[in-house]
């Protein structure tokens, strides 16, 4: 079963806009999913930012 998405508006510049919509032309992928994979890469770049369980071997 699909995870509910949450909608939230974002700012991007017009070049990034225009690179997202050609490469939405050439693959058919959503715009949408390529800006949540791009959050998902920086969440896991700055995952020890972020509160969570502790390993028991650091």
């Amino acid at each position: 079963m699909a995870e509910k998405k949450v909608s939230t508006t974002v700012y991007i510049t017009k070049a990034q806009a225009e690179r997202l919509k050609q490469l939405h032309a050439r693959t058919k992928v959503p715009i949408a999913e390529y800006i949540r994979e791009g959050i998902d890469l920086v969440l896991k770049a700055h995952a020890d930012k972020l509160p969570g369980q502790l390993t028991l071997v650091e």
